[in-house]
């Protein structure tokens, strides 16, 4: 339960204490001179349950007898608010409150406490309620600026010599933020972390090399940061020194090298999301003097780096889309990737869930305005390439293609990279007998090129046809150089839930050659020219009811958790997970099969001969296609790799542990203990001469439930999403340097 731990934002205790007097000895005649009060006598007396169970261990039972926090009843908190109107009231509670969780409550929650304290001021009930509807819009609920982003403490608490030195020395930090550009987007400073995978090749590696193989063992934490509870997946951004980070409603720009709250964006969502509790957004991004990230109520925001102030907001997802696919998954809106800013185009890719007709898509957005410019649809439509691979389906029985990771781009190209996921209405594939040309099932599955501009179509690969296990390709598309005949080649290299990379041409999509990480039985072989997967022909066509061996499970021998790629060595580190499944089809009645769903069942199971050991990287030298080491242990993997310069890579596992190995050899460097399952991507970065690396924890993804289902002992608390930072014990501290 959300508990009011500080002040209410509205109440006025800060004051000297001869103003205060002065303002107690005011009674206006009227409790809201601007207008009358709307509320009704119900909605007051289950504002008083909102109000006990959130906001009275601080204002106390009676609204003027907390320890904690200020009166909201009684002649200083109504000289405060006898000029404003009731909505004004509501909506500055329903983004401050509690300050644990500000806007965690549900806005009619929100308005039935404002009818409460209103009651408790003098006010009298009527007969219509005071609505929700008079909340701001989200768009405009977000506050972010000067003083904390508009903390009450900042605003109304003391301020002496000593607060302002410390607001002076936060905003001189803002003012050092540089203007990010496209060239420092294509070229990024290594002490920056300006994207999802920290450069637009999405390889998750770093140039620094503080940290080093060396070094790593003094290891320590340099300072860490409680962050609302989401289904954490996120990945801090960094730019000169300021640290960026997105959980459930809130977004925060921090100092680097201490963790100081710089300014604040706390997002009002509609009833029902809880806050953002459920939310999962994997990144964000920076350009210009813009930070963009998705909301959990299927928006993008734009907010000005320096303050936090909103720029702009854009709807992605219709309520209608979101609820519709909250009702199958449980998640109600699904912007779960990220974007990436190409070309002056905010480009990102939604996953409506399982049940939403006519599938996923792609849109691009002006960077400086928000307008939508395009929208590509990620399952094939009339006139496009693959509109007959649904076997006959019309448009609105074609379900899935999701798109919940972030882009790549090449610049030079001027293209952006997707992958895509499966279709889990596997019913309308295997229907008999076949009602189109073929079951493709076009784009699931799928690389695809895109001009940011336009949002055209510059080609597209498809890497698993006529997918009915729910073994999809929507991961990190590496952008690498290989040597291909000879001759060094601009490749694209991405991998799906079955451990097979493909690698491909990415200026044209031609395939190059693939590379199976042997923890699969379900493709038998691969077309040496073209790349298809030739299915074994025992698990081939499923029938109905009957059950299947298939490995990997539907958790992937790979799944959302990213590679890294040394272009140094050409070495990939990939992060595996040992396991299988008890695969069935069960087709849906005749009368629900135009309703969509996911009508496949999978059971994780261990592999054969399976030893106990399931959490697996694997060093793959690119260049060669041989492994170059291999780690394996019992806990599952949960978070992406990162390498650098310095021969190291880390990784998260789901048993709280936070390791580094050598890169060159796979020894164990380095190991720590966290709060909770570090299911996220970790990042480096430098601020001040010193390298950090960061990573955010908590579960609460999918991974931590089904790869968890392996190894019932390991324990990883839930809700305890934490930002830990970590830093040479040996490096100096701050005041000594420069």
């Amino acid at each position: 339960m959300l508990r009011c731990r500080g002040w209410l934002l509205g109440a006025v205790l800060a004051l000297p204490v001869g103003a205060r007097a002065q303002v107690q000895a005011q009674t206006p005649g009227t409790v809201f001179d601007s207008g009358p009060v709307s509320f009704t006598a119900e909605q007051a007396q289950r504002g008083l349950s909102a109000y006990n169970d959130n906001c009275s261990s601080c204002h106390g039972g009676n609204l003027d007898d907390g320890q904690f926090g200020p009166p909201v009843k009684g002649p200083a908190f109504r000289a405060q608010w006898h000029q404003q109107t009731p909505q004004a009231l509501l909506a500055f509670i329903a983004t401050r409150m509690p300050p644990a969780g500000p806007g965690g409550l549900d806005n009619e929650a929100y308005a039935a406490i404002d009818a409460y304290i209103l009651q408790q001021n003098g006010a009298q009930p009527g007969a219509v309620a005071l609505s929700s509807a008079s909340l701001p819009a989200p768009a405009a609920a977000g506050q972010g600026g000067p003083n904390f982003g508009g903390n009450f403490l900042g605003r109304f608490g003391n301020h002496d010599a000593d607060y302002q030195a410390a607001e002076a020395r936060r905003q001189a930090e803002l003012a050092r933020l540089t203007p990010v550009n496209d060239q420092m987007l294509a070229h990024p400073s290594p002490n920056d972390w300006l994207m999802w995978r920290g450069g637009y090749g999405s390889l998750g590696y770093s140039a620094l090399t503080q940290i080093n193989r060396r070094t790593v063992g003094d290891l320590g934490v340099a300072w860490s940061l409680s962050l609302p509870v989401s289904a954490n997946e996120i990945t801090p951004l960094v730019h000169d020194g300021v640290l960026f980070v997105e959980s459930a409603n809130t977004i925060e720009a921090l100092d680097g090298a201490s963790g100081e709250l710089l300014w604040q964006y706390v997002r009002s969502l509609p009833d029902g999301l809880g806050g953002g509790r459920d939310a999962r957004m994997k990144s964000m991004a920076i350009y210009q003097d813009m930070l963009y990230a998705p909301t959990a109520d299927g928006h993008v925001v734009a907010l000005d780096i320096r303050s936090g102030k909103l720029l702009w907001d854009q709807a992605i997802l219709t309520q209608a889309q979101g609820m519709h696919a909250g009702e199958v998954d449980g998640v109600a809106y699904h912007i779960s990737g990220g974007p990436i800013v190409a070309h002056g185009k905010v480009v990102i890719g939604v996953s409506l869930g399982i049940n939403t007709a006519g599938g996923d898509f792609i849109v691009g957005l002006d960077a400086h305005s928000g307008a939508e410019l395009w929208r590509f649809h990620t399952v094939a439509r009339p006139g496009q390439p693959g509109a007959d691979s649904w076997n006959g389906a019309p448009v609105n029985q074609r379900y899935g293609s999701g798109v919940w990771t972030v882009g790549s781009y090449d610049p030079d190209l001027n293209l952006v990279y997707f992958g895509t996921g499966n279709t889990y209405d596997v019913g309308t594939l295997l229907a008999q007998p076949h009602r189109g040309d073929s079951a493709d099932a076009l784009f699931t599955d799928s690389t695809l090129a895109l001009d940011p501009d336009t949002g055209r179509l510059a080609w597209y690969y498809q890497h698993f046809n006529e997918d009915v296990w729910d073994l999809d390709w929507v991961f990190e598309q590496s952008l690498l150089t290989l040597p291909i005949d000879g001759r060094p080649t601009k490749l694209l290299v991405t991998g799906g839930k079955l451990g097979i990379f493909d690698a491909l041409d990415r200026a044209n999509g031609k395939y190059e050659f693939s590379k199976d990480a042997g923890l699969q039985n379900l493709v038998t072989s691969i077309d040496a020219r073209t790349g298809r997967k030739i299915v074994n022909a025992a698990l081939a066509n499923p029938q109905a009811g009957k059950t299947y061996f298939v490995c990997p499970s539907t958790q992937g021998a790979r799944n959302w958790i990213a590679t890294s790629f040394d272009p140094d060595t050409d070495i990939l580190y990939v992060p595996l997970f040992e396991n299988c499944m008890d695969y069935s089809w069960a087709p849906r009645p005749a009368d629900q099969v135009a309703a969509g769903g996911n009508d496949i069942r999978g059971a994780t199971r261990p592999v054969a001969r399976a030893d106990g050991d399931f959490g697996r990287i694997e060093a793959i030298d690119l260049k060669t296609r041989r492994i170059v080491w291999t780690h394996r242990q019992r806990a599952g993997l949960v978070s992406s790799m990162l390498a650098s310069a310095g021969g190291v890579v880390f990784s998260g596992s789901r048993d709280r542990r936070f390791s580094a190995y050598d890169a060159a050899s796979g020894r164990s460097l380095w190991q720590t203990q966290l709060n909770a399952s570090p299911n996220s991507s970790p990042v480096t970065y430098s601020a001040d001469g010193v390298q950090y690396v960061a990573i955010v924890t908590g579960g609460g993804g999918p991974l931590d439930g089904g790869v968890g289902v392996m190894t019932p002992e390991i324990y990883s608390p839930p809700a305890g999403t934490t930002l830990w930072v970590f830093r040479l014990r040996s490096a100096p501290p701050r005041a000594q340097r420069p």
